[in-house]
């Protein structure tokens, strides 16, 4: 007679929910999910490009904003670009994005490496110096007072200056820093290099993805200025793209244009606005691909070593 013994099935172990491999219902609702998260941020897009590149008759049947395209139509193109206000905003913005993110990001790691070693001269104090601003925001008069004393109004410099370090990005800077093996900095220091040696040959190769976010953050901050350029520009040469918007869409259409007085068929309202908003947010849309693994590696390793 043969007995057969049967063991107890084994206690598999016990791991969290997150842990588990999600089930085909899981995957398709996360599936759904993203579909329509990204449906929900490319849909407005797509409805400002297709707005601006139709014509009078297509807004008018939509009723305002176009979702279905009905052709091309490049006028409303045509016409901001004519009177140069458009060209002259995009070239200040560039000028103020290029400009503002090289001292921005130059004053951020200097800045944040001396700070990050602990042989730093009162690196505390300075430390907690810089962590003021960002727990207490000055306030505007005091700001526009030492913009206009500087004589810096009117100047791409009153757009540049006042934002040339973020308290945010110099910690994240500083963090990531800190995470760098210290027996590497000593090894440049026994050969004999210097700080801004260590700094330049070792660090910053070290630190590409955290200095890619940090300088993609400053460049959107940058390119995106409106509120300085309120305050301290009043030139309508000086004024920066997102400036230039404004007027737009407040106007609702171009203030140099006489399409009336010179027989001239004028675009739609509409038309001109959204063209607008798509001069402006396309160089941003742009950039941002060619530095989003970047992006991403820097935001997890500036998050996990701050």
């Amino acid at each position: 007679m043969t007995v057969t013994i049967r063991r107890p099935p084994r206690a598999r172990p016990h791991r969290p929910v997150w842990e588990e491999p999600p089930t085909r219902v899981g995957q398709a609702l996360k599936a759904t999910l993203l579909t329509l998260l990204v449906l929900g941020v490319l849909f407005p897009l797509w409805v400002v490009l297709v707005t601006s590149l139709s014509s009078r008759r297509t807004i008018a049947d939509a009723g305002g904003l176009v979702v279905v395209p009905r052709g091309i139509d490049t006028s409303a193109y045509a016409t901001i670009f004519a009177g140069g206000a458009v060209t002259r905003a995009l070239w200040i913005s560039t000028l103020v994005t290029v400009c503002g993110t090289a001292i921005a990001l130059t004053v951020t790691v200097l800045a944040a490496y001396g700070l990050s070693r602990p042989g730093t001269v009162g690196h505390r104090w300075l430390l907690a110096y810089f962590l003021i601003p960002f727990l207490v925001y000055p306030p505007l008069v005091p700001r526009y007072l030492v913009v206009t004393g500087l004589g810096l109004k009117d100047t791409i410099w009153a757009l540049v200056l006042p934002s040339a370090i973020s308290v945010f990005n110099l910690v994240v800077v500083r963090g990531f820093f800190q995470g760098i093996p210290q027996e590497l900095l000593d090894s440049a220091r026994i050969d004999g290099a210097s700080d801004f040696r260590t700094l330049g040959r070792i660090v910053l190769p070290l630190s590409r993805a955290v200095i890619a976010v940090v300088g993609l953050f400053y460049a959107v901050s940058y390119w995106n200025v409106w509120f300085d350029a309120l305050l301290f520009i009043d030139r309508n040469d000086m004024y920066p793209i997102q400036r230039v918007l404004q007027s737009y869409l407040l106007a609702g259409q171009a203030p140099h244009t006489s399409g009336a007085a010179s027989g001239v068929t004028m675009p739609p309202t509409e038309a001109i606005k959204m063209a607008v908003v798509v001069l402006t947010v396309a160089p941003i849309v742009a950039v941002y691909p060619f530095i989003q693994r970047h992006f991403i590696k820097g935001v997890l390793i500036g998050a996990v070593k701050g």
